[in-house]
C-alpha cells in the first residue's frame, strides 16, 4: 500500500512495485549465462506499466538493450535520458531513419525495400550539419570510434515460421549481398521470433525454427559478420535454453505475468514471478436497493436480494473491458464484489452487500491484492477468454502510474 498522498486527487490510479520488478529481472538474469545479453521489452507503454518509468528501472537494474515498437517510442526514451542501446522491433518508416542514426537507435530490417531506403541515405553529410549529435551515446566497445558515425545499426529479422516480418530462408544469399553493398549500415544483430514456444508439450515446431535460424547464423558467420544473435522471447528464455544464443528478449514476465499456463505449469516451483501492477479506484456512491431492482444499461441485471450497490468511477474508457459486464469481480476491504450489469464508458456498479460498513471513498482493487485475496489480470482475462497481454496494454495510458 502506498501513502494516500501518492494518489491525492485521483479517482483511479496504478501502483507499480519496484521490488517486484527487480525480483523478476533477477529471475531472468539467473536463467541465462553471464555472457548472454538481456533485452527488456518495453513497447506499448511497457505493457501498460509506463514506458518511461519502467525503462528507467531496466536501465538501473542493468538491462543490455531495450526493445520498443517504433522510432517514436525510442526517441521519447532518449529525451527522458535513457542511454542504453534501444532496438526498434517494429517497422521503421523511411523518413525516420535519419532520426535513428542521430540518436543511436538500432532498427529491425526485414525487407529489401528498407535496405534500399537505407542505401539512399547520406547520413554522414546530414550529421555533419546537425547540431546536438552526441558520439558519446555509443556506450559499449562496438559503439566507439569514428567509423560508426553516419551509419545505422540494424538487426536483420528472419522469418523461420511466424509468417510475419522477416526474410525467408531462400533469401540468405541475396540478403548477404545487399548487406555487403550497403555502406550505410552496421549489422549489429540477427534475429527471429518463435510462434509456438509458449507450449513445451509441442517443441517440434520451435525446434524447426531454431534449426532454420542456425542456417542464417552460420551463413552470417561464414561471411565474416558477427551479429548479436537472438531468437528467444520470454517463453523461449524459460523453456528453450539452447535458443538463448547471444541475447534474449524478455517482455511479459518482467511484469510478473506468465506467458502461458503451460509455461507456468512447467516452471512454477523452480522460479517465481511477482505481479508488478495493481489497479485501484474508489467508491463514488452507495445505493441501497430492493430485491428485483434492475441495474444498468439494458436492465441486464436483476437483484436477487436487497443489496448495497457501490458506484465506481471506472469504465471501458479506462481499459476495464465491457466484456466483464455481470461477471467481473473487484475487491473492497478484502471482500470479492461482483460487477452488476453493463460496464459503462466511465462507470461500473458492484455488489457491495457483503462488505461491512462500505462507504464512499473506500479503496477498490480492480487488479491486485486486498488483505490476503487477489484479483489478477490473468483471472479477469480468463473470464472473457481473453489475453492478459491485451488487458494490460489497453489500460488507459492517461491513468497515473505511481512507482513505489
Amino acid at each position: 500500500m502506498i501513502k494516500s498522498s501518492g494518489r491525492k486527487g485521483l479517482r483511479t490510479w496504478i501502483e507499480i512495485d519496484r521490488k517486484a520488478i527487480k525480483h523478476n529481472y533477477d529471475v531472468f538474469r539467473s536463467l541465462i549465462s553471464p555472457k548472454c545479453k538481456m533485452l527488456a521489452v518495453v513497447k506499448s507503454n511497457a505493457y501498460g506499466h509506463n514506458l518511461f518509468e519502467f525503462a528507467k528501472e531496466m536501465q538501473k537494474n542493468g538491462a543490455d538493450f531495450l526493445g520498443v515498437d517504433s522510432v517514436i517510442e525510442a526517441l521519447a526514451l532518449r529525451r527522458e535520458g535513457i542511454k542504453i542501446p534501444i532496438l526498434v522491433l517494429g517497422y521503421t518508416l523511411p523518413e525516420m531513419l535519419e532520426e535513428a542514426v542521430k540518436k543511436d537507435i538500432s532498427i529491425s530490417v526485414s525487407s529489401f525495400e528498407t535496405l534500399a531506403e537505407i542505401k539512399k541515405l547520406d547520413c554522414f553529410a546530414w550529421l555533419a550539419k546537425t547540431e546536438g549529435m552526441d558520439p558519446g551515446l555509443r556506450r559499449d566497445d562496438r559503439r566507439k570510434g569514428g567509423d560508426d558515425i553516419g551509419k545505422i545499426r540494424i538487426h536483420i529479422k528472419v522469418d523461420t515460421g511466424m509468417s510475419r516480418h522477416g526474410f525467408s530462408e531462400d533469401e540468405i544469399t541475396k540478403v548477404l549481398k545487399e548487406i555487403k553493398n550497403n555502406k550505410n549500415i552496421i549489422v549489429e544483430g540477427l534475429f527471429t521470433h518463435f510462434a509456438m514456444a509458449k507450449n513445451p508439450a509441442f517443441p517440434s515446431y520451435t525446434n524447426s525454427q531454431i534449426e532454420k535460424f542456425n542456417k542464417w547464423r552460420t551463413a552470417f558467420l561464414k561471411a565474416g559478420l558477427k551479429p548479436i544473435c537472438h531468437a528467444s522471447a520470454t517463453s523461449g528464455t524459460l523453456l528453450f535454453k539452447e535458443a538463448h544464443f547471444d541475447m534474449v528478449r524478455v517482455g511479459i514476465s518482467l511484469y510478473g505475468i506468465w506467458p502461458s499456463k503451460e509455461s507456468q505449469a512447467c516452471c512454477e516451483g523452480k522460479i517465481s514471478l511477482k505481479p508488478v501492477l495493481s489497479w485501484k479506484t474508489v467508491i463514488a456512491e452507495i445505493k441501497k436497493l430492493k430485491k428485483g431492482t434492475k441495474v444498468g444499461y439494458d436492465c441486464t441485471e436483476t437483484l436477487f436480494r436487497d443489496s448495497v450497490v457501490a458506484v465506481i468511477p471506472v469504465g471501458y474508457w479506462h481499459g476495464y473491458p465491457r466484456a466483464l459486464s455481470s461477471i467481473g469481480k473487484v475487491l473492497v476491504n478484502g471482500i470479492f464484489c461482483k460487477i452488476l450489469g453493463r460496464v459503462c464508458m466511465d462507470i461500473i456498479m458492484i455488489d457491495a452487500t457483503d462488505v461491512k460498513g462500505a462507504k464512499v471513498g473506500d479503496e477498490v482493487t480492480l487488479i491486485g491484492k486486498s488483505s490476503k485475496k487477489e484479483v489478477s489480470a490473468d483471472y479477469l482475462s480468463s473470464l472473457i477468454d481473453g489475453s492478459t497481454y491485451e488487458f494490460l496494454t489497453r489500460i488507459n495510458p492517461l491513468i497515473k502510474r505511481i512507482y513505489f
